[in-house]
């Protein structure tokens, strides 16, 4: 299994095999607490979804998904491609904005993916990512906790 799949269906909120504008849209008002996504937040989402939908279908597939993050940084003129997709994502997790996923910032994540994490688990996160209680996880630090899934035990 790819590492790519926990967050890949963690975006897919209908859990259909693709992911949506809704379901992007869903992600961003929830992790924003927001009923109304801002002009803004929809073109984010139309950007993300634009990036990664290669086949031009209007979805995005896990292995396009896939594909775009693996690919890193788009060449292109595209603003949002490659591993800037998920660059978004982590924006949006960082509520702050301080460049870092705190423990509440992962705490409400987990809770609005449905994914149950003790305070323990969330620590255990953050360290394995590089980061620690104060200072929370950086972009890298949460690539490399979504790679865990990948790892042998």
């Amino acid at each position: 299994m790819s590492h790519f799949r926990p967050a890949f269906e963690v975006l897919d909120a209908d859990h259909d095999g693709k992911i949506s504008y809704d379901d992007l849209t869903t992600f961003c008002t929830s992790v924003f607490l927001n009923d109304n996504p801002k002009e803004a937040e929809t073109d984010i989402v139309m950007s993300m979804i634009h990036a990664a939908d290669l086949n031009r279908d209007g979805f995005v597939e896990y292995e396009e998904f896939e594909r775009v993050l693996m690919a890193g940084p788009c060449k292109s003129n595209s603003k949002i491609g490659g591993a800037d997709f998920m660059e978004e994502a982590f924006r949006i997790m960082d509520k702050d904005g301080d460049g870092r996923l705190s423990h509440g910032d992962l705490r409400c994540y987990m809770e609005w993916a449905g994914l149950r994490a003790s305070e323990d688990d969330i620590k255990t996160m953050i360290s394995f990512g590089g980061g620690d209680e104060q200072n929370g996880v950086t972009f890298d630090g949460l690539l490399r906790i979504l790679a865990a899934d990948n790892i042998p035990i």
